[in-house]
């Protein structure tokens, strides 16, 4: 079990939001490479960051800020948010990411994702309100359901999967633990379960199922709901 501490980008700050509304934003600081710092001091081996400004415009707005975390930790950094074409997953690979996320272009062009997977360390991002599969950063709801995109990616040869319950997220209500079970047994393939972490008890349910393999905490911490640093001395 992995835990991917989150730091999601507006406008060059870490904010958080609530069921994925930009309305919502909540600022949590303003240098965001410092706070992937205290991530790493604490035992973080990965950092999950997501550009919500280039979620919503279809194009990474944040790349100043996502350049500046890769350079000042030694954290493996996986990378979301407005990523569309094979131009834009070589920038951040360049840049030292570790991996990028592919969530709308997922849904709109599955063999385009499948090629890259084959090229380069690609995650896929699967969304969803009640089910089915959300894009452009949430603002639309397809008639696609969550685990028959999951299945499309089971011999992909992608590195995982990350699905998060839009309803769930920011909300600190617990994790919607049978949503990312469906999702794992369509696909087969690792799965990071994301939204609604309220503690270290939903961290360890994760866990005890054996077919999640990580777990995106990113409110539950900023509210001081979760000591990161007991969490991953007991999880590694």
């Amino acid at each position: 079990m992995i835990i991917y501490p989150a730091i999601d980008l507006k406008q060059g700050n870490a904010v958080r939001l609530s069921k994925g509304e930009m309305s919502s934003a909540k600022i949590y600081s303003h240098t965001p490479w410092d706070l992937a710092q205290n991530f790493q001091d604490m035992g973080a081996t990965w950092l999950h960051v997501v550009d919500l400004d280039g979620a919503f415009a279809g194009e990474p707005l944040n790349l100043k800020t996502i350049k500046a975390i890769v350079k000042h930790t030694n954290l493996n950094v996986q990378v979301g948010g407005g990523i569309r074409d094979e131009e834009r997953i070589k920038t951040y690979l360049d840049m030292g990411v570790t991996r990028v996320i592919l969530g709308s272009v997922a849904l709109k062009d599955p063999d385009f994702v499948k090629k890259m997977a084959q090229k380069y360390p690609i995650v896929v991002g699967i969304d969803a309100k009640d089910g089915y599969v959300a894009t452009e950063g949430w603002a639309d709801v397809s008639k696609i359901k969550a685990s028959d995109l999951a299945l499309k990616f089971a011999d992909a040869g992608v590195c995982g999967i990350i699905c998060t319950d839009i309803s769930k997220d920011g909300m600190l209500g617990g994790v919607n633990v049978d949503f990312t079970l469906e999702i794992a047994h369509a696909s087969g393939v690792e799965t990071i379960a994301s939204g609604g972490v309220s503690g270290f008890d939903d961290i360890l349910c994760l866990k005890n199922t054996k077919e999640i393999s990580g777990v995106i905490v990113g409110k539950a911490y900023y509210e001081g709901k979760i000591d990161l640093k007991y969490a991953f001395s007991q999880v590694l």
